[in-house]
């Protein structure tokens, strides 16, 4: 059986857009791309799908309270096989963690780190990754 490339070890899985007007974002990018949108809740939280086709490309949140500070931005996610252990080796090697480790309800769980430049960056594990 293959594992979906998505969901191997080092790859870039996931995009997202935090920004503070949602639905200008949504016109933006559907027009821009010809995105189809689709409006959930199952992880506790107003999420919107970006896909072609039938397939998920990114998703479109507003800006979590505790990250208001920040500017509108795209944040992009890359798969381990554990993030709580990757996490404390990214410490090891000289970055941060600017987000602990904690679970995305039914998705996975999912730290932010910084590099030793502070470029940061999301790890996730999913769930039902094999």
């Amino acid at each position: 059986m293959s594992i979906d490339p998505m969901k191997q070890h080092g790859v870039f899985s996931w995009n997202e857009l935090m920004t503070t007007d949602v639905t200008a974002a949504k016109a933006f990018y559907s027009e821009l791309f010809g995105w189809t949108l689709a409006d959930m809740n199952d992880a506790g939280t107003d999420y919107t799908m970006a896909k072609i086709g039938d397939q998920p490309v990114a998703g479109i949140m507003l800006t979590p309270p505790e990250e208001k500070q920040m500017p509108p931005s795209w944040g992009s996610y890359v798969t381990v096989d554990d993030v709580d252990k990757r996490s404390k080796q990214a410490v090891a090697l000289g970055g941060s963690i600017l987000v602990e480790p904690r679970d995305i309800p039914t998705i996975g769980r999912f730290a932010v780190i910084a590099d030793p430049q502070g470029a940061f960056l999301s790890l996730i594990t999913y769930f039902d990754q094999d």
